[in-house]
């Protein structure tokens, strides 16, 4: 019998290896007209002519665990080709980035030649799956809805106390995020929000929505969908558009993690951002302080120092100040969600998110970084997650 093995041989690895060379959307709305297998095929035509890029050409599929266009739809409403490769991410908002990953490991090792990651989704006008009482609940949901923890707000409320208590953070730093957000909104005319500014005095005296949660701590309500196209490195060079390379891609789950609320870990604060950062900068040429733009995943505002914090940008307990001067808008030390992200542009599980760091990289975002060349995209904190790191 050969020896056990003692090590790991050094994996080839994924860096630069495949390339986001198409990207599409439909437009967002509160309530569009259309059925969410409509809108994705309408995102996944879009990105595929991006690219230039034939449908009958794509053999590998990508998205959410919650999506409810499955492959066998949109292949046939698409006329793809033999698929021979799919696969699905879970947790929402926190596989975002992690479907790009699958194509990216699909591509580089041979299994497939063009994939496209979408999400598809009627959150605006569709069901939300936490205002059904009569639904059987998931864990950690059983052990937390049945006293008061009733939808994700509730969950990060809690957390976010905690973190204003023990780090110090104020709702002035919550409120730079909606901001930083709302400004570049107001820069990208497909945003909901666009046309729409946030003052202090507004966002200060807007009503609750789960203490010490407002209503502009919240991600956006939208229909809309999106799509990206992933080629390998060759292929990139040959299609419509200039490639944006995928530089390292990561997942995070902490030991002991539960659920938003995270009370079981020794540290609730510690989320998986940082769980997927230790991955993310082992694989990558080089780190946050090289990072030009991000996009961070902003369901609730306070995700974003969270992030900050778990991805290296500051030390812990520093995210509130970091935000400070207008840090996160055009010219500060971190512009991030430069399309307006989930509070200002649209919320679809993060995915807007991935379409804007491609953007940025080409050179053709509404709220364009100069000279912009690497970017952080990732997922949902608080939930297990996802990163990607890309540049041009």
């Amino acid at each position: 019998m050969p020896a056990p093995r003692t090590s790991v041989d050094p994996p080839a690895g994924l860096k630069d290896a495949a390339a986001i060379v198409g990207v599409g959307r439909t437009a967002f709305a509160r309530r569009l007209p259309e059925d969410e297998r409509t809108l994705a095929c309408r995102a996944v035509l879009a990105a595929l002519d991006d690219a230039g890029i034939s449908p009958d050409e794509v053999d590998a599929l990508a998205s959410y665990t919650m999506e409810r266009t499955d492959e066998v739809e949109l292949a046939g409403a698409l006329g793809l080709g033999d698929l021979a490769f799919f696969g699905r991410v879970g947790f929402g908002g926190g596989g975002s980035c992690a479907t790009v990953g699958l194509l990216a490991a699909a591509v580089a090792t041979g299994q497939a030649n063009v994939g496209v990651a979408w999400r598809s989704r009627k959150r605006g006008s569709g069901p939300r799956p936490w205002s059904d009482p009569a639904a059987a609940l998931p864990t950690p949901a059983q052990w937390t809805r049945p006293f008061g923890l009733l939808r994700p707000v509730d969950e990060i409320a809690m957390l976010t106390r905690r973190y204003l208590h023990e780090r110090g953070a104020t709702r002035d730093h919550l409120f730079n995020v909606a901001l930083a957000c709302r400004v570049h909104a107001n820069r990208n005319p497909a945003a909901v929000t666009h046309g729409k500014p946030l003052t202090r005095e507004a966002y200060m005296t807007s009503r609750w929505i789960s203490e010490p949660l407002c209503l502009f701590d919240n991600c956006l309500e939208t229909d809309g969908a999106l799509a990206c196209v992933v080629v390998g490195r060759q292929r990139a060079r040959d299609c419509r558009r200039p490639p944006v390379y995928v530089h390292a891609v990561a997942q995070g789950l902490p030991s002991q993690h539960h659920g938003m609320v995270n009370y079981w870990a020794d540290d609730p604060l510690a989320g998986p951002s940082a769980a997927a950062a230790r991955g993310l900068w082992s694989r990558a040429d080089f780190g946050p302080e090289d990072v030009d733009v991000a996009q961070i995943y902003d369901a609730f505002t306070p995700l974003v120092p969270l992030s900050l914090e778990g991805y290296g940008f500051c030390e812990r307990g520093e995210g509130g100040p970091f935000t400070e001067d207008g840090a996160l808008e055009i010219g500060g030390r971190l512009p991030l969600n430069t399309s307006g992200g989930g509070l200002g542009e649209a919320y679809v599980h993060g995915f807007n998110l991935i379409v804007e760091g491609v953007r940025q990289l080409r050179g053709t975002s509404t709220a364009q970084v100069p000279g912009a060349a690497t970017c952080l995209v990732t997922g949902g904190e608080c939930v297990p997650t996802s990163a990607l790191l890309l540049r041009n």
